[in-house]
Parts: C-alpha cells; sequence; structure tokens
C-alpha cells in the first residue's frame, strides 16, 4: 500500500481531536494544583467538544472503531456537563429575591449602567468584587445607596476590595483575614423568610499562584461549612474557578448548590468582555442553600473585563434544607 499523506494526515487530525476530547474529561475530574492543569481546566468543555471532531472524521474514513472510541469520550463529556442543562424541579412556594454579582475592575464599570441594572432588575441584594474607594463613591453619587439603603463594604487598592449592598437591613458583618482579596459576610434581615446570610467572596486567580488559589478555595468553603444551618444562604463572587474545576465543584456541593446548575442556565461565560473576542470562561457565580434558583442570566456591564450575573431566587424560611443539589465534587 502506497503511503498517502492526506490519509495519515486525516488520521492524525482524528487521533488528536480524539485526545483533546480525553483530556477535557481528565480535566474536568483533576484535583491538582498545578497552574497548567488548572488553566487547562478552564477550557475542558471546548476540549471534551474535539471528540465530536474525531468522531466525525473516523466515520468519514469508515473507521468505526475510532467511532466507538470518541463515541464514549463525548458521552462522558456530555455526562459531565449535563448538569448545568438539567435543572432542578421544584415547587414555587417562598420568597423570591433578585441578587446580583459584578467585578468592577476596580473603577472601571459604568456606575450609572450598573445602577440602572439594579433598578431595572429590582435587585435586592448585590455582591460586588474588585471595589475601590472611587468606586463606592462614584455608585453613591448615581443613585447605589438609595436604591440598596444598607451596605458591607471593604473598599481596598486594585482587586483587593469586596463589597454588599442590601435593600434590607444588614448586621453581623464580618470580614475574613488570612486571604490576598477582601472577603465578607452580612445578615440581611428578609420579609417573610427571616435572616439571611450573604457572603461576597473574591479568591485569588490562579495566575498569582494555583497551590494559593486551590487553598484559598478550600478555605472558603470551610467558611461555608460553618455558615449558620438554621436559614438561607447566598453567596456572590468572582471565583477565579470554572464549574469544571473539581476545586469549585467541592465548594457548589453538598448543601450549597450553584444558581446556573439548579436553573438549568448552562454555560454562562462572564469572562473576559474586554477583548477582540467573546466571553470563554464562566468564572463569577451565585450559591444558594436554602433555596432554589429559577433563573439565572449574564448581563453586561461597560467598562468591566466581566459579565455581571443575576439570579431569581426563591427562598425557604427556617430550618428548610435547600431544594437543590449542589454541583457534586465527584463528577
Amino acid at each position: 500500500m502506497r503511503w498517502n499523506p492526506v490519509r495519515v494526515g486525516i488520521g492524525a487530525l482524528a487521533w488528536a481531536a480524539t485526545l483533546a476530547g480525553a483530556a477535557g474529561v481528565g480535566l474536568h475530574f483533576s484535583r491538582s494544583s498545578s497552574r497548567l492543569l488548572v488553566l487547562a481546566a478552564s477550557g475542558a468543555p471546548y476540549l471534551m467538544g474535539c471528540a465530536l471532531i474525531g468522531a466525525a472524521v473516523f466515520a468519514a474514513g469508515r473507521r468505526w472503531g475510532g467511532v466507538g472510541l470518541t463515541g464514549v469520550i463525548a458521552a462522558a463529556g456530555i455526562w459531565t456537563q449535563a448538569p448545568l442543562y438539567t435543572g432542578v424541579r421544584g415547587d414555587d412556594h417562598g420568597y423570591t429575591v433578585k441578587v446580583m454579582q459584578a467585578n468592577l475592575l476596580f473603577d472601571g464599570a459604568d456606575p450609572r449602567a450598573l445602577v440602572d441594572e439594579v433598578r431595572a432588575r429590582k435587585v435586592e441584594i448585590l455582591t460586588v468584587d474588585e471595589l475601590t474607594p472611587a468606586a463606592v463613591a462614584a455608585l453613591a453619587r448615581a443613585g447605589l445607596d438609595e436604591a440598596l439603603p444598607h451596605r458591607h463594604l471593604s473598599p481596598g487598592r486594585t482587586a483587593a476590595g469586596t463589597g454588599i449592598w442590601s435593600s434590607h437591613p444588614l448586621s453581623d458583618t464580618v470580614e475574613y483575614d488570612r486571604f490576598v482579596l477582601n472577603q465578607l459576610s452580612a445578615t440581611a434581615a428578609l420579609p417573610e423568610v427571616g435572616p439571611v446570610a450573604v457572603y461576597a467572596f473574591h479568591p485569588v486567580p490562579p495566575v498569582y499562584g494555583t497551590s494559593v488559589w486551590a487553598d484559598e478555595l478550600s478555605r472558603l468553603r470551610a467558611i461555608l461549612e460553618r455558615a449558620p444551618a438554621d436559614r438561607p444562604v447566598i453567596v456572590g463572587g468572582d471565583f477565579n474557578a470554572t464549574y469544571d474545576h473539581a476545586q469549585y465543584r467541592a465548594l457548589s456541593s453538598g448543601r450549597f448548590a450553584d444558581a446556573a446548575v439548579q436553573a438549568g442556565a448552562g454555560h454562562l461565560v462572564t469572562y473576559p468582555t474586554d477583548k477582540g473576542w467573546p466571553p470563554l470562561v464562566g468564572i463569577d457565580h451565585i450559591l444558594i442553600a436554602g433555596g432554589r434558583a429559577v433563573e439565572v442570566e449574564t448581563v453586561g456591564l461597560p467598562g468591566t473585563d466581566h459579565r455581571a450575573l443575576v439570579a431569581r431566587i426563591q427562598l425557604s424560611g427556617g430550618n428548610t434544607p435547600s431544594t437543590g443539589r449542589g454541583s457534586g465534587g465527584d463528577r
């Protein structure tokens, strides 16, 4: 048989796509703190999709063994991503609250646009990251303190600042020590529900050290495990981690559930928005305990490099457990 470079090239493409798909599945389950693997896991869904390309190329060449192999890999990839699309069924009872999470890119976000979104969407709880003193002042001038008169803020230089605004009174305010960026919590008094624990998180990005990143996610999980069990909990933040990072899924498991998973909202990509291409990864999240997200969407904010998240959440009062499910640390 004569050597056919075209046939060899097509075969190499099929195997490369198959290996990329397998790598995507492996990265989804990886708990490694290796910088390369952590960063690559952000693109795991795109790698998994390569398995479909491999299957198509193998099928075109009538290589049925290759089709079977890529089919198994593709099925595994679909299984890992299915929770983002299937959602969680539940009743329609409970107090409905709108929650928004926004990264402000220091003081780059247009304060008027943010306040307009808060008012138009009737947001009652807002968590923000990368909050500077200048941004606090600009948001006040734009009317945020009128729309959400209660606040717990820890502004900082560049990325460090974090804040919580609420239309309901806040108490029990806490700032957590020994993190690179500021991490906050407070208790909001919501009508018909009672006290609701609110957390605003911003773990360090993995580009500054994946061991620190993994450690901060682990310690944030420990903070949430100590959250009061007798009330609903809402967590907003730029987690610098995607659904395909096992470290994030561990954080959003057990009592807690990712709002996008609960609502079946799919892949909500939020970053980056300041490039010449659309956002690629979803690193902003809202977590819930003692309630269920029924709708989650992204919202564009001029001047920042993130899309904001807005979730419509039905909260249960008292000791009622969450009606949702966590993302699952082993999926």
